[in-house]
């Protein structure tokens, strides 16, 4: 049985509970509400304020200055991003759309830190291995499929200390399938993920059951 990631996460916190941390971390910026609205109103899937302020403190965590995004959208996640960094930092925005690469601009033109923002349009995987590094960050939201090729390329290019943030590595349950559709390339992507991260010898790893899952490595 498929179970949904708001019902995951309610079998680990309770509804009440669940509702007094959602309005504890929700962001009172009116700028970011209006992001949240348009991802709601058009279904479109962003990280949501409680991984996004986990974001933003891991980033800051560790003093992080580069951070390279591996499919951004609509700069949801940027934003967050954008807070860690400060204004001498520098964020990579990778989209395979370049309306929402524009979109992304604009939104963080508005937010007054599109200056912290390098937009790239293409395949993150390809951009990524362009790039020589090494980042403090990288963060990983690609289609499922391409996770396994995207742990590959991020573990050369992030420095000691570094971290790789990965979205939706419970996939909202089907990790525990007993058996998964070899077909299914999404799910057969995030287990293969899950399983390289962990066993990774540069890689330390856990996964928070933090919405539909945020697998966190620290680079050794």
């Amino acid at each position: 049985m498929r179970v949904s990631c708001d019902t995951i996460y309610q079998m680990i916190t309770p509804p009440p509970l669940d509702a007094y941390l959602r309005n504890l971390v929700a962001p009172d910026d009116p700028l970011i509400l209006e992001m949240e609205r348009s991802g709601r109103e058009r279904q479109f899937p962003i990280i949501g304020p409680a991984v996004g302020r986990f974001c933003e403190i891991l980033a800051r965590s560790i003093g992080a200055k580069r951070v390279f995004e591996m499919g951004s959208g609509f700069g949801y996640s940027t934003w967050w991003f954008s807070r860690a960094v400060g204004p001498d930092g520098r964020i990579t925005h990778t989209d395979g759309s370049q309306a929402l690469s524009d979109e992304a601009r604009d939104w963080l033109g508005k937010a007054g830190v599109a200056d912290r923002v390098r937009f790239l349009v293409g395949d993150a995987r390809a951009l990524l291995a362009a790039e020589e590094g090494p980042f403090d960050v990288i963060f990983c939201d690609i289609d499922k499929d391409g996770y396994p090729d995207a742990l590959e390329l991020a573990r050369p290019r992030l420095r000691p200390g570094g971290l790789l943030i990965t979205d939706n590595t419970l996939w909202s349950s089907r990790v525990l399938e007993p058996n998964p559709n070899p077909d299914d390339a999404a799910t057969q992507g995030v287990l293969r993920y899950n399983r390289e991260a962990h066993a990774a010898p540069d890689l330390l790893t856990v996964i928070l059951p933090l919405r539909d899952g945020v697998s966190v490595s620290l680079k050794l």
